[in-house]
């Protein structure tokens, strides 16, 4: 597929004026890079244009036991509140190549103070060392650890809900089907500007050709980050990575989907909307005009962000019953 040439006219004021200031580094093309240096790239983005880092209750640096060895996780504690404390699990974008605890340090500072809750971000896998699906696995591994974990760590695993960004915003979808009728019960899942179909199918997506030359995440630097991902051979019609396809979604929970209008998956994010809402589950759907793929990491420049941030705050705290912990 050829995506559409750029018409930055459809873009919000303030996106333009990011996107002119990223340009005016110099920094080359995100998919002309190695796969190190992308990584170090996308490091850069949350430094420059996330704001400065909002200081909370308490962070503290755990492990959990995964199929691959030991999953980094970085719990944050909310200043107020009450123990033990609601939790969402927070799962970082980067299209399941990039991406750590790092480069959402400060979304997940930001989202612990607007929401009230405690926050668990976890540092799964990576491709290409670590190709489907060892990053699906990982946080689904995670997720039990932490429901399992939750009463020596004063978090209460009877509120926990699960939350990402981009192929974060997948796994988190991810880690609702696979744990559906388990021993862990998640409360409500935010997923944001979800990648949710990588199979041939999600390539002719309208949003992949209407957005895909749009900053910072076109189709070609999609294709970079997603590509090492699916080295191993895995199927991309497999839920673990198109979640839209699994055969039944019905009894997940609750769902707040929030999107970008110029974002090359916005349609990735409306059909899932859309197969949710068919299923019978309750479904809460944002699209941000003239937004892009990345606002969420953007809180320094974009008012848009912290809009955003209050809304999945809303919403968890409908979900979580926030306000009965006393955050």
């Amino acid at each position: 597929m050829q995506a559409d040439p750029f018409d930055p006219t459809r873009l919000a004021p303030d996106v333009l004026a990011v996107l002119a200031r990223m340009a005016g580094t110099g920094a080359p093309a995100l998919e002309s890079l190695p796969i190190t240096e992308m990584r170090m790239a996308y490091l850069q983005v949350g430094a420059l244009l996330g704001g400065e880092p909002i200081p909370v209750g308490q962070t503290l640096d755990l492990q959990a036991t995964g199929p691959g060895g030991p999953i980094p996780l970085r719990l944050y504690l909310p200043k107020t509140g009450i123990a033990p404390f609601p939790t969402t699990i927070y799962l970082h974008g980067g299209g399941w190549s990039l991406g750590d605890l790092d480069s959402h340090d400060k979304v997940c500072r930001r989202l612990v103070n607007t929401a009230g809750c405690a926050v668990v971000a976890v540092d799964y896998r990576l491709a290409p060392e670590h190709p489907a699906p060892a990053g699906p696995d990982d946080v689904v591994a995670a997720a039990r650890w932490v429901a399992a974990q939750a009463t020596a760590l004063e978090l209460d695993a009877s509120r926990l809900a699960v939350a990402g960004d981009s192929a974060g915003g997948s796994l988190a979808a991810v880690v609702c089907q696979q744990l559906r009728g388990s021993e862990v019960t998640l409360r409500a899942q935010v997923l944001i500007y979800p990648a949710t179909d990588l199979s041939p199918a999600g390539d002719a997506f309208d949003s992949r050709r209407k957005n895909g030359a749009v900053p910072p995440l076109t189709l070609e630097a999609m294709r970079a980050m997603v590509t090492p991902f699916l080295s191993g051979g895995f199927d991309t019609r497999d839920p673990r990575v198109s979640p839209r396809l699994a055969p039944d979604l019905r009894g997940l929970p609750p769902a707040l989907i929030i999107t970008a209008e110029c974002d090359v998956v916005l349609d990735d994010g409306r059909l899932y909307r859309d197969a949710l809402f068919t299923a019978g589950v309750p479904v809460e759907y944002i699209e941000y005009p003239g937004m892009v793929h990345g606002f969420i990491e953007m809180a320094g420049v974009l008012p848009a962000t912290q809009t955003a941030m209050e809304q999945v705050a809303a919403f968890l705290s409908r979900h979580l019953d926030l306000a009965t912990a006393g955050s």
